[in-house]
């Protein structure tokens, strides 16, 4: 009980933090290596990983419900009832990945159609995806095995099976890429035999951890059986976040649609500077989620009140670090830029985005912090239905009408107006204690 009356915020922050730099930098290292094949294999490769993406929805139902679920219950001491969810975790996984590669094997064409995939790019993109659908199931595990594993506090060992995953698929990506001597390599694919590999061993590394660490021994049966009475408290967290997912994605395209009316220059200053910010925003990520683990677990042992100090802590070191890394990437946008363009024009137009950015980390650092600990205390419905409209009509319209007035610098304002729009309904739940009748709610759930 110690631990969880004192919680290390910075402690569970800090391996999660390393998590989601190693996926994205691997990420960026396989866009770089599908472009040295060639523009078209550089565009199959996006358009791959956003259907990877959006199909990860459906895991991140799992792995948020799992998480939260779990932490509520080991706050509460039940240790039967925790080792009967995590097992959920392989079960849940086998249906969700022969879903997700159902979708891809037999929806590839109808997904690239409906993506407008070019022609030249079509043929790359299809074959690309034929051969990513495996490793969906394969991620479908470890992603809720992952979710696990940080629900029990085992967060340095979680990044060290992330190191070895993702170390693992660019030091295969790369040769089976480009080649090595005189073979010539895949090429474009490459990189789904690479990442199958790699997800095999993170596997394996997972199934080890549980066993040593939890003492979790899957059975046969466990490969497959989903029981409906513990699906049922993962599913009632986990789905209103992927309500949330579905509606920021709608208003997102939106607003790209309206970058991609000003013209290229404008979609490619758009694209830079989301990637930037990407590294801006990872920082909150991993706050929101080390939050969201001890809330679950202090709302299980019923300490509420240090809950509440939590959160409040939470929000403002995202505040200052977040703040502190978007004023740095605002003053540094000239010189950062170059890694991308030569364009000046392209350069001054970030640069503008940049500093209007420091009002969108700041109102992003809310949604991402609060919105987890909403989740981790039982109120997890609040937070989707208060924001889906903002994502909507703020993200989605307001975008669409302030990029026809302003160009990319009135869609960034939308962008910022949505966050805070969103951020501060979730600040007043939090502080407007709405979220206690869901904490006790849910402490009587798991004593019961």
């Amino acid at each position: 009980m110690a631990a969880i009356a004192r919680p290390r915020l910075n402690a569970i922050a800090g391996p999660i933090l390393g998590e989601f730099l190693l996926a994205m930098s691997v990420a960026m290292g396989g866009l770089w290596l599908a472009s040295q094949t060639s523009d078209a294999a550089a565009g199959a490769f996006g358009l791959g990983t956003q259907v990877l993406e959006t199909l990860f929805a459906i895991f991140r139902v799992l792995a948020i419900g799992l998480g939260v679920v779990v932490t509520q219950m080991l706050g509460g001491g039940l240790q039967a009832q925790v080792r009967r969810t995590s097992l959920l975790a392989l079960g849940a996984g086998t249906w969700a990945g022969l879903l997700t590669m159902a979708i891809v094997l037999l929806g590839d064409a109808a997904i690239l159609e409906a993506l407008n995939a070019p022609d030249e790019v079509q043929p790359l993109a299809g074959a690309f995806l034929m051969l990513l659908a495996p490793t969906l199931l394969l991620d479908a595990y470890n992603m809720s095995m992952s979710a696990i594993l940080r629900a029990h506090l085992h967060v340095r060992a979680s990044l060290m099976v992330m190191v070895c995953m993702h170390s693992t698929h660019l030091a295969l990506a790369v040769p089976l890429m480009l080649g090595l001597g005189p073979w010539e390599g895949l090429g474009l694919y490459g990189y789904p035999v690479a990442m199958a590999v790699s997800r095999l061993l993170a596997l394996f590394l997972h199934l080890w951890l549980w066993r040593r660490r939890m003492n979790l021994r899957p059975t046969l049966r466990d490969w497959w059986a989903v029981p409906l009475p513990v699906l049922a408290p993962v599913l009632r967290i986990g789905l209103p976040g992927a309500a949330v997912e579905v509606a920021y994605r709608i208003g997102f395209m939106v607003s790209l649609a309206a970058a991609a009316r000003l013209g290229v220059a404008a979609l490619a200053t758009q694209s830079y500077t989301l990637q930037v910010l990407k590294y801006v925003a990872l920082v909150s990520i991993a706050i929101g989620w080390a939050c969201e683990i001890m809330v679950g677990r202090l709302v299980g042992a019923g300490e509420l009140t240090s809950a509440d100090r939590l959160v409040r802590k939470g929000v403002r070191n995202g505040l200052l670090a977040s703040g502190g890394l978007a004023l740095m990437v605002a003053i540094g946008a000239p010189w950062l830029m170059r890694a991308f363009t030569r364009d000046p024009a392209i350069i001054a137009a970030a640069t503008t985005l940049l500093w209007l950015s420091l009002l969108l980390e700041t109102g992003r650092v809310f949604n991402l912090v609060l919105n987890g600990a909403l989740r981790a205390t039982g109120d997890a419905t609040y937070p989707a239905a208060s924001g889906m409209g903002s994502m909507l009509l703020v993200l989605g319209l307001g975008s669409y009408f302030m990029g026809r007035w302003f160009g990319l610098p009135g869609i960034w304002i939308a962008y910022a107006a949505d966050e805070w729009v969103r951020g501060l309904l979730l600040l007043w739940r939090w502080h407007g204690r709405g979220w206690l009748a869901h904490a006790r709610e849910t402490q009587r759930r798991v004593r019961g």
